[in-house]
This record gives structure tokens, C-alpha cells and sequence, in this order.
């Protein structure tokens, strides 16, 4: 079977707080362990009204302290907010709390705005060492040498698998070079995906892994009706423009005609930028993911979507994993990494 995975933001609904998005997440890792889903990821974000998992490594822990067999992880962490040997920390921590249960995706962006990464003491020129970084970390979650002078602990040895993400050629290449699986964002930014998805498997050599695992991103917004399924996305749509207008805030109500609250200019970048989407009842959500499977040939999809209603979301996710495992008899899984 292709493997299904989730990532979720944490999003913060309008009308909601913190609290309530924090405990949707507890929720719908319970339901997605539930529901066969192999993987439940976090992302870091900053300075955001609308995103409640800015301390991804806290949240990470909670949700696996609810699951009991799901792997849970970073989708991801943006390694230039943070020192390699503190992150390094924080994995060896959850691994050791946790084992056999945590991923670690590296993103290079902040995750923010350029006055939030100020304020988070890195500064935007730590994106120029991002792959030294990288080695750096992944060292101190390897067995540590003779006689060296700084080690993870927790971390030394616990072999936390690393991700590298991506939305360029960028992650693409350094994931080749270093022998990891990678995860394209063609959730939010797909223009690139199928240069990078053919660099990724053409310049791969063995590293981590023993060859190219390629996961792909999908926005899923699945009802009982397309009608439905559209009005879902809405929200995100409507999140997303706002945030091109500088006016990230909560998550949006759904609304049954987007052009009451959006230009068509705007419109036409929200759906290019999330085209990457399966959208409406579940016959064609299937239709819809079939032909993505069979086009990029992904070695694992990634769900995600926002959705307003928690209720609605969940069973969107639920949809999502029983055409997943529909799936499965028509496209043959490749073989393990």
C-alpha cells in the first residue's frame, strides 16, 4: 500500500483560541491513528494569529504522549531559527521518550516574517549555512566520534530520521547529496515540483537511505458532495489571499461564493498556488488523487487541509484514508527505502 500521511498546522479557526486548535490536534492524531494514517506532522510557524504549533517540538510530544503507534514528527522544523545541537536535543528527547515513533523534516525558510526572525535571535543570513547546519545536526543524532567535544543528550545515537523539505530545486539537490528522503510543499507552492521531483530521483546517491523516497503534499477538502467539498476550501482559500494582502489572522468561515469576499485576481492566485488539491465527494477525490499518484509517482502522500470545522475536517481525513486504501489495489506501493 502507498503509505498516507497527515500534516497539520494547528489551525486556529475564527471564533476558536489556542486552546481549542491544540485540542483539535490531540483529536484528530487520535483519529488518524484511528484511521491508518502512517505519519501525523507539525509545522513550525511564527507571529501568527491563525497557526497554534509555533512550539512544534512541545506539540509533537503531546500528540505522542495521545497516539500509541502513529509516528509523529516535524513537517517541519525551520533549522535556521534554531542552533543544530538544540534541535538535536529536543529529537534525542522525544525519540528517547518515544522510540521508533519521531521524524524530523528541515525546512530552510523561517516560517515567518523578517522582524519575528529577528526577534527569534537567528537572523535571515543563517539560511546561507542551512546545509552545514544540516550535517551538523544529523551528526549529533549519529554515534558520537572518540573524544568528541560536544554531544546530544538526549540525541547521541538515536538516529532520529531526518527529512529534507522543499519547495525548489534547492531541497531537492541537498537531498539527493545527502542520501534523504525528501517532501515537496505542492500544498501552497507547486511551480516547482516537477523539476525538483526529477532532480531529487536523477542526482540521488545512498545516504540515510538506500534510495529516493519522495513524499508529495496534497490539500484534501472531501465531503459528501463536491458542492461541499468546495465550500470547505474556501476557508483556506480565503487564508491564503489574506495573507498575500498582509492580514494572516484566523481561519475563515466557509463561504458558499468566494468572489463576495475576494477579487478575481485574487482568486486566480489562490487556486494556482493550491492546485496541488483534491476537492468534493469521495468518487472525486479518488478520480483526482489517482491521476497525481500516476503522474508524479510519489513514494508516500502527504494530506493536509484547512478546514473551519473540526467535525468537517476530521471526516475529510477520514475520506482521504478510504480512498487511499481504495487505492491500493489499483497502485502498487514501491518498494521500502
Amino acid at each position: 500500500m502507498l503509505p498516507y500521511s497527515l500534516l497539520d498546522l494547528s489551525p486556529i479557526p475564527e471564533g476558536a483560541t489556542p486552546a481549542d486548535a491544540l485540542a483539535n490536534t490531540l483529536d484528530l492524531a487520535r483519529h488518524a491513528e484511528a484511521l491508518g494514517y502512517t505519519r501525523y506532522w507539525l509545522a513550525e510557524h511564527h507571529n501568527s494569529t491563525g497557526i497554534a504549533s509555533a512550539a512544534t517540538a512541545v506539540v509533537i510530544g503531546q500528540v505522542a504522549a495521545h497516539t500509541k503507534t502513529i509516528r509523529v514528527g516535524a513537517g517541519g522544523i525551520m533549522l535556521p531559527n534554531h542552533s543544530p545541537l538544540v534541535i538535536a536535543e529536543q529529537f534525542g528527547t522525544l525519540e528517547t521518550l518515544f522510540p521508533g515513533r519521531i521524524d524530523l523534516g528541515l525546512g530552510r525558510a523561517p516560517g515567518t516574517d523578517q522582524l519575528t526572525a529577528r526577534a527569534l535571535r537567528r537572523g535571515q543570513d543563517r539560511s546561507d549555512q542551512f546545509p552545514n547546519d544540516v550535517v551538523e545536526l544529523i551528526g549529533y543524532l549519529g554515534e558520537p566520534d572518540p573524544g568528541q567535544k560536544i554531544v546530544a543528550v538526549p540525541g547521541a545515537g538515536t538516529q532520529v530520521p531526518v527529512w529534507m523539505l522543499g519547495s525548489s530545486l534547492f531541497g531537492a539537490q541537498l537531498a539527493a547529496h545527502l542520501g534523504l528522503p525528501y517532501a515537496f510543499a505542492s500544498h501552497f507552492a507547486p511551480d516547482a515540483l516537477e523539476d525538483a521531483v526529477q532532480v531529487y530521483r536523477s542526482s540521488f546517491r545512498a545516504g540515510a537511505i538506500r534510495r529516493p523516497h519522495f513524499m508529495l503534499a496534497v490539500n484534501i477538502f472531501a465531503a459528501e458532495t463536491d458542492e461541499e467539498g468546495a465550500r470547505l476550501r474556501s476557508s483556506m482559500q480565503q487564508g491564503f489571499i489574506n495573507l498575500r494582502r498582509g492580514r494572516a489572522g484566523p481561519l475563515p468561515r466557509p463561504v458558499d461564493d468566494l468572489a463576495t469576499v475576494a477579487t478575481e485576481p485574487e482568486i486566480r492566485m489562490a487556486n494556482h498556488q493550491l492546485r496541488v488539491s483534491v476537492v468534493g465527494s469521495k468518487a472525486t477525490v479518488k478520480e483526482r488523487l489517482r491521476g497525481l499518484i500516476e503522474i508524479l509517482g510519489p513514494d508516500e502522500i502527504i494530506l493536509t487541509g484547512h478546514i473551519h470545522d473540526h467535525a468537517a475536517r476530521k471526516r475529510s481525513f477520514e475520506i482521504g484514508a478510504e480512498v487511499m486504501r481504495e487505492l491500493a489495489g489499483e497502485v502498487p506501493a514501491r518498494e521500502a527505502c
